[in-house]
């Protein structure tokens, strides 16, 4: 280790744009660097006007070759927003004028935001030479074609459009700093210095013995500064970093921990590089999980600032040492020991055979990660349906201390990003078929990402047909009279379920459009079907109707009858008729009717008209006594006054019947 010395170099800054990464992609993270040149590409107009996909844009014009032509046209565009299939409306163009400077006649330009097809249509004449001319604000220097995609590809372009989104701010690792651990400000003996990006990070131990607690530690690095200062006639404590045996960093040599400050750790090689010491002796001791993580996360934080891979090598020029002369190019891990630069054992042995997991860790990509649910959404098989708003929640096996920031994308745009030590956000997106990303950028630079696609359905299920109720067959009890419950319901995207709430909780399911149910008679029956679609929107419909049921007695009757009585019969009694032509009728307002008779052996055949209009006839027949049984049903779309009539065929052999009543909706 030596004193600082004074540095002539420059560093230059570098920029790197981000391309599109499928889901599960590892991406190196780009430097920092000057914004980009914006790019000019140009088609004819003729390839606009058959619709074409380009290189994405987010500007367009439209330019002609005579700048003082006359403009007889008008010209309308549209295009298709950058990762989707949607379409903007048509837009004109506007061409008010020139400037006398134009080498081009042209419309004026129109923002459309991220677009990566374009199509055009002309009403009039243009004037010779036109061209679409498409912006780039993010691409690089020049003019150029554009490449033109035919129509029918589906290769998959995620474009990395930043505008508008706030990035959180790169994290620094948590640490005590100077002031905390009390630097004495007052021993330094000049200001900082600074070098260039870090290329190169080395860890050192103090070799000052593991016999302390860590509630001393800040006092050991007091010491050590004491020491390196008045005892070796150092500016400052040479170290950028230090770290205890507890895993706690100290801010080391003053200037500014996110800073490239100038160091005096490692002979020959101070200059571009950082380092940091471990408080103690590692030469058999290894150092615990948690102090190997912030090592780890120290370094890439140095090193991924400036775009130098930790799990990397490199080759650097010794400014002179005791081990390399100066001006000897020496291959170096990017994360190296001490000794690799000098000639001394330090970081020991033991946290020596570490450093290979160090870089690892350090280098690596953000491992584990993936989407735990979708906060909004609920799933089925692959997909995630919503109504608009979602909150993807997501977990890493990474250590936050390791982890730059998270962004979530939608459909190859930049829509938030989070804190490394946030697992979710939330964001929302317009109805239609979305592909949400999750990228985990890790100090490094480097980055994974997992995909979902999320289906966005604001719209509620829609009844074509409200649930209606209809009288049917069946035996008619003292709690229940047979009815059917019909409906009609479908969704724009899909049904989750379709159920009764009342009178009771019952699944329907999402294909079924009929059930049967039963209600008491005489009193009102309410029936409401919920439809529930994927994205949980919810619509209710309801009918309600009372069955009444009439007596036998209170019919109109004509010809021969004569009183039944048993306990079988609704109410205990009923009449019978044999004879032929023997009728009876019942004039009521409602939609649906039936007639309810006794059936059995001997049981004989009933003709039905309603409104004087035959029905059919009705064979009573059956194996064994069936008493209180729905024989015959009629419905209406609209409640209305209808007549209902029963005639006695007198049939031979079993010419007997027993008329128990009519039961009808209102």
């Amino acid at each position: 280790m030596h004193r600082n010395r004074a540095k002539t170099c420059a560093a230059a800054a570098l920029l790197t744009l981000l391309a599109g990464t499928p889901a599960a992609a590892v991406t190196p993270e780009p430097a920092p660097a000057r914004a980009a040149d914006s790019t000019l590409r140009t088609i004819s107009l003729e390839t606009a006007m058959r619709s074409a996909a380009v290189t994405p844009f987010s500007l367009i014009g439209v330019t002609w070759a005579d700048p003082s032509a006359p403009v007889e046209g008008v010209v309308e565009v549209r295009t298709r927003a950058v990762g989707t299939h949607r379409w903007s409306p048509w837009q004109a163009l506007e061409t008010d004028g020139r400037a006398p400077a134009d080498e081009r006649g042209s419309s004026d330009p129109l923002w459309v935001g991220p677009s990566d097809g374009v199509e055009a249509r002309v009403a009039g004449t243009l004037p010779a030479g036109a061209r679409v001319d498409l912006i780039d604000p993010e691409g690089g220097d020049g003019v150029q074609d554009a490449t033109v995609r035919p129509e029918g590809r589906t290769a998959r372009v995620l474009e990395r459009w930043r505008a508008g989104v706030a990035l959180p701010t790169r994290p620094v690792p948590r640490m005590v700093t100077r002031a905390d651990w009390r630097a004495n400000e007052a021993i330094v003996r000049a200001v900082p210095e600074y070098t260039g990006p870090t290329q190169v990070f080395f860890v050192h131990h103090t070799a000052t013995g593991n016999g302390y607690s860590c509630s001393q530690s800040a006092s050991i690095v007091r010491g050590i500064q004491a020491y390196q200062v008045r005892s070796r006639g150092w500016d400052d404590i040479g170290y950028n970093f230090l770290i205890d045996k507890c895993g706690t960093v100290f801010e080391g040599r003053g200037g500014g921990v996110g800073r490239t400050v100038l160091g005096a750790h490692t002979l020959g090689f101070n200059e571009d590089a950082s380092a940091i010491a471990v408080l103690g002796s590692y030469e058999a001791q290894r150092v615990t999980p948690r102090v190997r993580t912030v090592i780890a996360a120290i370094a890439a934080y140095k090193l991924g600032a400036y775009g130098s891979p930790p799990n990397g090598r490199v080759v650097l020029t010794s400014g002179g040492g005791d081990r390399f002369p100066l001006g000897r190019r020496v291959p170096l891990y990017r994360i190296s020991g001490h000794r690799d630069a000098g000639r001394t054992a330090c970081p020991g042995d033991a946290l020596y055979a570490q450093l290979p997991s160090i870089r690892a860790l350090a280098g690596g990509t953000p491992s584990g990660l993936r989407i735990q649910r979708m906060g909004g959404a609920t799933r089925a098989a692959s997909l995630f349906f919503t109504k608009g708003v979602v909150q993807p929640v997501w977990s890493v096996t990474t250590p936050t201390a390791l982890i730059n920031r998270f962004e979530v994308w939608a459909d190859g745009m930049l829509r938030t990003a989070a804190p490394g030590g946030h697992n979710f956000t939330q964001l929302r997106l317009p109805p239609g078929l979305h592909t949400v990303t999750v990228r985990a950028l890790h100090l490094s630079g480097r980055s994974t990402a997992v995909s979902s696609r999320v289906v966005v359905d604001p719209d509620a299920p829609v009844f074509h047909r409200r649930p209606a109720l209809a009288l049917r067959p069946g035996t008619v009890t003292g709690t229940s009279v047979p009815m059917q419950l019909d409906w009609n319901v479908s969704d724009s995207v899909a049904l989750s379920s379709v159920g009764l709430t009342r009178p009771s909780a019952t699944n329907l399911g999402t294909t079924a459009l009929t059930r049967n149910v039963g209600a008491p008679a005489n009193r009102p029956a309410v029936f409401t079907v919920r439809a529930t679609d994927r994205a949980a929107n919810v619509t209710d419909a309801s009918v309600t109707r009372t069955p009444w049921v009439v007596s036998e007695v209170s019919a109109q009757r004509r010809g021969s009858w004569r009183a039944l009585r048993n306990t079988g019969y609704l109410g205990g009694t009923a009449v019978g008729g044999s004879t032929r032509g023997a009728s009876a009728s019942w004039r009521f307002t409602g939609s649906s009717a039936a007639l309810v008779f006794s059936k059995g052996p001997h049981a004989g055949r009933v003709g039905i008209s309603v409104d004087g209009r035959p029905q059919g006839i009705v064979d009573l027949h059956s194996t064994a006594i069936q008493s209180r049984q729905v024989v015959w049903t009629g419905g209406w779309s609209q409640s209305g006054e209808h007549t209902v009539r029963v005639v006695v065929e007198g049939t031979r052999g079993r010419p007997g019947v027993a008329l128990d009543g009519l039961i009808y909706l209102r």
